[in-house]
């Protein structure tokens, strides 16, 4: 029984990788991975065995590797971000399961920091209350019901993160999701971020009014953006950083103790 490993390799670049990740590309037999990502991973990678293909092939690698290590071979899909965040982990799991193969391989998913957990690191604490990921992406999702689950979670008051906000020729997602902004306070944080992880990492803190008229045209967002959209309670600290209460000061004095109101078994 061969081994398949899908490698999580968290947002960007090197930095994020696990100790587990690298493990794992060390010592498999061969290598799967988009390009792009392989040529990131190259000091680990070495003279291995690699088979590496453009996006949209995301079928053509999977299938490669659930091939290869149903015949036998140690392999390491590699998946940026985290593999079952928008990434490989459903269609490795649909192919092994529709090939009936899980008698003859062994599979392991391996955790990564997605892009929304490197970026809460850098900007404060934006994430301390409920929050939801949203991908603009219709590649394989219906317009439509993306843009109804922007609007909820609008309604719902969530923190929302945005993947993949717009590409060149997809812009009309990117459109929607700012018109559904106009109803929110303009002055709510907001956050830009490219590249996180890689020599060219950007962020930039902003408010909902910027984002809303830099319209589509914004060259800071692209395929490779995470947006964070604060809630109603999320503010800038003194010195720019985001936050998000969780609620510790609206119930405890600073000292520790529950302020008048509170019950005893709050």
């Amino acid at each position: 029984m061969g081994k398949l490993t899908l490698v999580s390799t968290g947002a960007g670049g090197t930095r994020y990788l696990t100790g587990e990740a690298i493990s794992a590309i060390e010592n498999a037999d061969l290598v799967v991975s988009y390009t792009k990502y392989a040529k990131d991973l190259q000091e680990y990678i070495g003279d291995k065995e690699l088979f590496t293909s453009g996006m949209t092939k995301e079928i053509e690698r999977v299938s490669h590797a659930v091939e290869a290590a149903k015949n036998g071979k140690d392999v390491a899909l590699i998946s940026n971000g985290d593999a079952n965040v928008y990434a490989m982990g459903s269609l490795v799991v649909e192919l092994i399961d529709v090939n009936d193969y899980w008698n003859k391989i062994d599979y392991v998913s391996l955790p990564g920091i997605s892009s929304v957990l490197a970026l809460a690191s850098e900007v404060g604490a934006p994430l301390s209350q409920d929050f939801c990921l949203i991908s603009l992406s219709d590649r394989l999702t219906d317009f439509d019901l993306i843009q109804k689950r922007i609007a909820l979670a609008l309604d719902a008051d969530f923190v929302i993160a945005i993947y993949n906000p717009k590409s060149k020729s997809r812009l009309e997602p990117y459109n929607q999701m700012l018109e559904k902004l106009r109803d929110i306070n303009p002055n709510r944080p907001v956050v830009v971020a490219r590249d996180l992880g890689r020599t060219s990492q950007y962020i930039n803190i902003t408010i909902a009014k910027e984002l809303i008229d830099a319209g589509v045209e914004n060259e800071d967002v692209n395929m490779s953006t995470t947006i964070l959209i604060g809630n109603s309670s999320t503010k800038l600290t003194k010195n720019r950083k985001v936050l998000t209460p969780r609620g510790y000061l609206n119930k405890y004095d600073l000292d520790g103790e529950k302020k008048d109101g509170w019950r005893a078994n709050d």
